[in-house]
């Protein structure tokens, strides 16, 4: 445990199994969301990520029936097409931003999936504002009273505003079509048009709900997943033998055989994924706000703190990962995550605020790793090491630079398209 004074008051980071447990779950409600998420409304508004109490109940409620395990499900399919048609576009011995194409590849996704919109044509300028929102955002956040720098014309909250802006006229255009149309497409935002608050008082989501949880699941949906996919394809090229057992994995399935189904035989995938993860979590910091005083052990918290959990700093701890720096995914057999506590790793965060599209993200990663991995192995083209760049999530920091090599194809491969152009 340790204690940052800020001014008046005190941030304190928890790094326990136990402490995280008790301020996610057990008593969760004597917290509330911390400072980065009650600033983060500038950005996403009062969504399911910003929002409190009663507030985040009936829209967690009214959400959840798009996220039940049938309906992710059907996504699998436009998952694997996706990642095939990126694959595809690569020529072997190509160089690129992995990291770019990644976001590119899952804002794609994400806008198919949860709006059935085609945004890939316009995603390196999203990405852009993404970009720039993102960073003074950050500026803003460890600036004391950061949020009146709204007001002010600095070039800094100029490129906020207009990032915001960007941001917003794509999800308020994807929603006026969708309301002028009046058609159910299945997908997400049908589901928050249709939805009612049965439990409630049965009415449904206003406009501005609408935009402010379309906006946070647009970004959350693509941002998160391909933070961890560079992550992990920066750590598979620097572990050739980690890499050459996933690929027999990933070999071992038909092309038509990948997608949702496909994910119980691809267990060791899903190992070199929470592998990753454990070392470069997306969400590397949960952040509460103490709504009265709370004991920690011995010490006292006084009401109103800050409390800082980390997944980056838990999931690295000695303690419960031996030689922790390394990358093992064989850690996540299932006699060593038993002998663990559960809150030794937590990407998703835990108890009633556990990430609702955690079910979402687990199937788009594995699924795209093992579509990409069955045409390329990609290589690093330098030997400084990528350092993690903490904003809202954990980027890599001036991309992740990799050359593309072709893989042989397999016997069973029955997707021999012709490699196109450069990688983007």
């Amino acid at each position: 445990m340790a204690r940052i004074p800020l001014g008046v008051r005190s941030l304190y980071l928890l790094a326990h199994p136990d402490h995280a447990r008790d301020v996610l779950v057990t008593h969760q409600r004597n917290f509330k969301k911390g400072r980065a998420l009650e600033q983060a409304r500038l950005l996403l508004g009062n969504g399911l990520l910003t929002s409190e109490g009663d507030v985040h109940m009936r829209q967690r409620r009214l959400m959840q029936p798009a996220f039940h395990r049938q309906r992710i499900a059907g996504y699998g399919e436009t998952m694997v097409r996706f990642a095939r048609r990126r694959a595809a576009s690569w020529h072997d011995g190509a160089t690129g931003d992995v990291h770019a194409e990644m976001m590119s590849l899952t804002m794609a996704i994400v806008g198919k999936t949860l709006f059935d919109a085609d945004v890939e044509y316009e995603s390196r300028e999203l990405g852009d504002a993404l970009t720039a929102s993102f960073d003074a955002f950050r500026t803003m956040f460890f600036v004391p009273f950061g949020e009146l720098l709204e007001k002010i014309p600095l070039p800094m909250t100029r490129r906020f505003v207009a990032g915001r802006k960007r941001l917003e006229e794509t999800i308020y255009r994807i929603v006026s079509e969708r309301r002028t149309s009046g058609v159910d497409t299945g997908d997400l935002l049908s589901m928050l048009l249709a939805a009612r608050d049965e439990e409630g008082d049965g009415s449904g989501m206003s406009d501005t709900q609408i935009r402010d949880e379309a906006m946070t699941l647009f970004l959350a949906g693509y941002e998160t997943t391909a933070n961890a996919l560079s992550w992990t394809f920066y750590m598979l090229a620097q572990h050739p033998e980690v890499e050459a057992r996933m690929h027999d994995e990933v070999d071992s399935l038909a092309d038509d055989e990948l997608g949702s189904e496909s994910l119980q035989h691809l267990p060791y995938t899903r190992m070199v994924l929470s592998e990753s993860m454990r070392l470069y979590p997306p969400a590397y910091a949960i952040g509460r706000r103490a709504l009265g005083d709370y004991a920690v052990g011995q010490f006292h918290i006084p009401a109103n703190s800050i409390v800082i959990l980390s997944p980056y700093i838990t999931q690295r701890d000695a303690r419960w990962y031996n030689e922790p720096e390394r990358f093992d995914p064989d850690r996540w057999l299932p006699e060593l995550v038993a002998a663990r506590p559960k809150f030794s790793y937590f990407p998703f965060g835990a108890g009633p605020r556990i990430c609702i599209g955690e079910p979402f993200a687990w199937m788009e990663g594995i699924l795209l790793l093992a579509a990409i991995s069955r045409r390329w192995r990609l290589r690093l083209v330098s030997t400084e090491p990528v350092q993690p760049q903490a904003l809202i999530t954990l980027r890599p920091r001036g991309g992740i630079p990799m050359r593309v090599e072709a893989r042989l194809p397999s016997r069973r491969s029955s997707d021999l398209r012709p490699l196109a152009s450069d990688l983007v």
